[in-house]
């Protein structure tokens, strides 16, 4: 499993993509998708949701369990992906592509989010 070294992590395993025009991608690393297993439901934030650093936003309901979605970052949510909505299997086959979930009009960030390698470090345990 290779974490994409551009993107920066969460302890709550959720990626955040570096911040085009203030706007930030959130999703959910493959490392949490496995251990989620098959998703088959996503509840992710509105558009217009403010959303706060390490606080619940949504949920991802898999066969195996429900866990709650954190936001990495504090801000706006400007756009959610309809089409894991849609496909929740998406989070699954694609996380770091096509299966992220909202985008953040980021207005404060932690500063204890995780490299690739710090984050490839805390999941080796």
């Amino acid at each position: 499993m290779s974490n994409p070294q551009q993107l920066r992590y969460s302890k709550e395993h959720e990626w955040l993509s570096a911040a085009e025009d203030g706007v930030s991608t959130v999703g959910i690393t493959e490392h949490a998708a496995n251990a989620l297993g098959d998703v088959v439901f996503v509840q992710l934030p509105e558009v217009g949701d403010t959303v706060g650093a390490g606080e619940t936003c949504g949920e991802l309901e898999s066969t195996k369990s429900v866990s709650d979605l954190y936001s990495p970052v504090s801000g706006e949510v400007t756009e959610v992906n309809e089409d894991v909505v849609n496909d929740p299997a998406l989070v699954n086959s694609a996380p770091f592509e096509g299966g992220w979930l909202f985008k953040v009009r980021v207005t404060d960030e932690p500063a204890d989010l995780l490299s690739a390698a710090e984050y490839d470090a805390f999941i080796a345990g």
